[in-house]
């Protein structure tokens, strides 16, 4: 097959087990999203028209058995003079098997798990003209441990995996919640949004959004400039009411959705789109174990459900589960996006989870008998936890999050759950494997 200048680093890879070395960590956790250059083309996921837009369809290079490199995938990225301007962003998922990321021959990545739709911020790896962006299969025993027993369906592989670049002035995350005022009248928009002045000078960035009601009655609309210093990331948070809210709050019996859309503008010109759709909703939980919806326990049914091969049979599937009287979705691990955005539509809940199940080692409580008390994979558990909290916290079906499936507890679960409990989130925290300790709300 084809090799690439770098091909016989990776065949040196073969002969050894991928090393533990010191690298940087690519690897980030927020919000998934795509930048839209027009209005219209967010609204209708149109990416065709989206200037800095790279589908990620990698080419097999090559396949081994020795040492822990399985197969070897690579592309071509052609980076122009005009993205300098620009950070880039990798995002990947269905690969099918446990990887790491090379850009130019260099690893940016430690060892990735196979299930979680992943974003990594690769412009510090890019180079002016071509670059070869790889995807290195990896076969390692502790991978395999981690999600032991969990299983997607076949999907195309790569699919929805792309390369986009957006402005270094810009949004890089936000957090967006419709919640009840304190007397329950109507709903007030708590919007967040992180944004990212990654050039070296002050800039001022031009920050927008509006909202439209499910009939389609604009609610709200707001721009403000803020100045931000060189090297910076701050939070600017928005904070409107929004009437006449209480008939459209969100439930699997009434499932309406506001249509958000967040913006910047740069001298003035409108230049990049974010289209969400959000539901009026507040979790939490009660002392009896209950997950509440409006202060109100829900009575759960419950089964566990990951998407299918597709778009379409999952949305055909879940609308059956439905019409069951199912009204609870229990995945086994973070899903693709549009899972959830089916899930919002269709009006059904979901307790998300993270990729971590340990079931053969689970109930070995000895340091490093189970994976979840095993310290030097900590990183490994936070990340997982992490990733999959920050991909989907922004879906209005999601109920409550799960430190993973039957994966033991220690200390890695410890840490899992403090990270999560650190973010603010009124949701439940659950992990069944637990069994009474401290690390699970319900």
């Amino acid at each position: 097959m084809k090799t690439t200048r770098y091909t016989a680093l990776l065949l040196a890879f073969v002969a050894l087990a991928l090393p533990v070395v010191a690298m940087a960590q690519a690897r980030i956790a927020r919000s998934e999203f795509l930048t839209y250059d027009k209005r219209e083309d967010a609204k209708r996921d149109i990416r065709t028209n989206i200037d800095k837009h790279i589908a990620f369809r990698p080419v097999l290079q090559f396949e081994t058995e020795e040492g822990t490199v399985r197969r070897v995938y690579e592309q071509h990225i052609e980076v122009p003079a005009s993205w300098n301007d620009y950070n880039a962003f990798l995002h990947i998922e269905g690969v099918g098997a446990d990887f790491t990321i090379f850009v130019n021959g260099k690893q940016i990545t430690s060892p990735i798990d196979q299930f979680t739709p992943t974003d990594l911020f690769i412009s510090p790896y890019l180079d002016q003209g071509d670059n070869i962006v790889a995807v290195v299969v990896v076969d390692e025993p502790y991978m395999a441990l981690l999600d032991e027993g969990l299983k997607e369906a076949e999907r195309e592989q790569f699919a929805n995996s792309y390369i986009f670049a957006q402005r270094r002035l810009g949004i890089y995350d936000f957090n967006v919640r419709l919640v009840p005022d304190s007397l329950e009248r109507f709903a007030q928009l708590r919007l967040d949004i992180l944004a990212t002045n990654d050039f070296s000078t002050t800039e001022t960035i031009e920050v927008g959004y509006d909202i439209y009601a499910p009939d389609g009655k604009l609610m709200e609309y707001s721009v403000n400039d803020y100045p931000m210093e060189g090297h910076s990331r701050d939070t600017i948070s928005f904070r409107p009411w929004i009437y006449n809210s209480n008939p459209n709050r969100w439930s699997p019996s009434n499932p309406k959705l506001y249509d958000l859309t967040l913006y910047i503008k740069l001298s003035g010109i409108l230049r990049e789109y974010i289209p969400l759709k959000v539901g009026f909703v507040d979790y939490g939980y009660n002392e009896a174990g209950e997950i509440t919806a409006f202060g109100k326990p829900l009575t759960l049914k419950k089964e566990r459900y990951n998407a299918a091969k597709d778009k379409a049979t999952t949305e055909r599937e879940i609308k059956a589960l439905k019409q069951r009287g199912i009204n609870c979705l229990m995945p086994e691990f973070p899903q693709p996006d549009w899972y959830y955005d089916i899930c919002d539509r269709v009006g059904i809940y979901v307790i998300d989870c993270a990729a971590l199940s340990s079931p053969s080692r689970g109930d070995d409580r000895s340091v490093g008998g189970t994976p979840a008390n095993a310290p030097e994979l900590e990183s490994d558990y936070l990340r997982r936890v992490e990733t999959m909290y920050h991909r989907a916290q922004n879906h209005c079906s999601i109920i409550a999050f799960s430190l993973g499936g039957d994966a033991g507890n220690g200390y890695n679960m410890y840490r899992a759950y403090e990270l999560l409990k650190s973010k603010g989130d009124s949701r439940a925290i659950i992990y069944e494997g637990a069994d009474g300790e401290w690390n699970s709300d319900l």
